[in-house]
């Protein structure tokens, strides 16, 4: 969705209104920016994916390959958006191995939870290769190149990840915000922004547009990370406090504030016996710094540079489209 709008954008000097006044919420601007593309923008939508009417329109676009017609474009604009999607979904799912030998008696019998595996490492393997012969197909290297250096990108941040997942609940390293943003790149935005540059090399666009998309997709989706980690601490909603990782940005800024030891202490202070977590005593800690409000600065900056890169694309639907996902994920309290 991103690549085709960034190319509708591109086709199309006003300006963007201030993120701090809110925006409309997320499913809103999906459901605005589908009709924009002109076709439901999910993977898992498989009824649109798989139908009948559509095989055959693919079967007709194949006679264009090898000729200059536009109609070609398009639809190599269509599969790098699909292309994305499977390496996301890919990870998604290979994310959903869990470790046995961490599971108690309560987490169900041990041969569910191999089978489980098993599927996960084998359904998310045949998403990946599936997606990367559909890349192949695209016959251009250097967009192979860029979701190439994606997929290395997310097996990095992931790594990373998973580095510290015996540790979930402390925190092992001096963890700065810096270092926070760095590996959120590789696990998050990596995918989103160079799906964006190759968009636009697809569309045979400048360099400079190229990057003004890649660094719409790193903004926008550095955005959306920051909202979904802020969510336990500003949700009005909830009755029950929601778990939430200590290396998340709030708690990443909340240490920086507060100092290590004393991040430690407090860790520490909120853990009962078994080293059993009282999220909502933790919460209530981290609410009291400035983690919390530095956060939310944080994640509307990121939306701001999302919507500078925005503004070197001529207005049109497409680009405020674009500019409505992300006063969507920098609307918070």
């Amino acid at each position: 969705m991103w690549g085709a709008l960034l190319r509708r954008g591109v086709r199309g000097t006003g300006g963007f209104r201030c993120l701090s006044s809110g925006g409309p919420p997320w499913s809103q601007v999906v459901s605005e920016a589908e009709k924009i593309v002109g076709y439901p923008t999910s993977f898992m939508s498989l009824r649109c994916l798989l139908s009948d009417e559509l095989s055959n329109i693919a079967m007709q676009v194949r006679k264009l390959v090898g000729t200059k017609h536009p109609l070609l474009d398009t639809a190599r604009q269509r599969s790098l958006a699909e292309i994305t999607e499977l390496i996301h979904t890919a990870f998604l799912v290979h994310r959903g191995i869990v470790n046995i030998g961490e599971l108690k008696s309560c987490d169900g019998p041990l041969k569910d939870m191999q089978f489980g595996n098993k599927m996960a490492v084998l359904s998310g393997d045949f998403l990946l290769a599936n997606a990367c012969a559909s890349l192949a197909q695209l016959q251009n290297t250097k967009v192979v190149e860029l979701i190439s250096s994606a997929i290395g990108d997310l097996v990095q941040g992931i790594y990373y990840e998973n580095s510290k997942s015996s540790e979930e609940n402390c925190l092992t390293d001096d963890i700065g915000i810096s270092r926070w943003k760095e590996q959120v790149f590789l696990s998050h935005s990596a995918l989103l922004a160079k799906s964006c540059q190759a968009a636009m090399e697809l569309a045979k666009h400048s360099i400079e547009i190229q990057d003004m998309a890649f660094q719409y997709g790193k903004h926008m989706s550095m955005s959306h990370k920051l909202h979904s980690d802020l969510q336990p601490f500003v949700k009005e909603s909830s009755s029950d406090t929601m778990a939430f990782s200590l290396n998340s940005a709030p708690a990443i800024l909340h240490q920086e504030f507060l100092g290590r030891e004393a991040w430690l202490k407090q860790i520490r202070e909120a853990q009962g016996k078994g080293n059993i977590m009282d999220y909502k005593k933790l919460q209530e800690a981290i609410k009291a710094g400035k983690g919390v409000t530095s956060a939310i600065d944080l994640c509307r900056c990121h939306g701001n540079r999302a919507l500078a890169a925005l503004e070197r694309f001529p207005p049109s639907e497409a680009r405020d489209a674009l500019a409505n996902i992300v006063y969507a994920v920098t609307r918070l309290p």
